[in-house]
């Protein structure tokens, strides 16, 4: 338990709690994705593109959850690092989509040990039943939002 919460946040135990885990997190894996010279967030593409190569930009975007926005600066600097390659497809020139370079495929296993690193560090205090029931928790809570938005 952190020392110093605000006291606004009392009525918000469970989602300060989420607060800082995802702030936590998100830090720890972008110290581990810059040693890679990746951005947060490009590991999720390119864990997208090794199971489907050649999804649209829309088909990403949907997957992701994100806005456009952000897909197109992600993949635009994934491109310029010759990650992935971005082209009209040939049913639709509106359509663009997204394949993998060479260098991209070969980022498959460093993506894979740094996925692991991450986890190892992060159910380091938990046993494995905590670790699974944490994992049911936080997608019942992921499913509650999700489904709130939708009302």
């Amino acid at each position: 338990m952190p020392t110093s919460i605000p006291t606004t946040a009392g009525a918000g135990p469970m989602s300060y709690a989420i607060f800082q885990l995802a702030r936590a997190h998100r830090a720890y894996a972008a110290t581990l994705l810059r040693e890679m010279d990746l951005h947060p967030g490009q590991e999720l593409l390119l864990m997208h593109l090794f199971d489907r190569n050649g999804q649209s930009q829309s088909e990403l975007l949907e997957c992701l959850g994100v806005d456009h926005s952000t897909i197109s600066k992600a993949l635009r600097r994934m491109q310029d690092a010759g990650l992935v390659i971005r082209e009209p497809a040939a049913h639709d020139r509106r359509v663009v989509v997204v394949h993998l370079t060479d260098k991209g495929r070969a980022m498959r296993e460093p993506i894979a040990t740094l996925w692991q690193a991450l986890e190892e560090t992060s159910a380091r205090n938990l046993s494995e039943q905590q670790a699974e029931s944490f994992v049911e928790t936080a997608y019942a809570i992921t499913e509650a939002i999700s489904s709130r938005a939708l009302q």
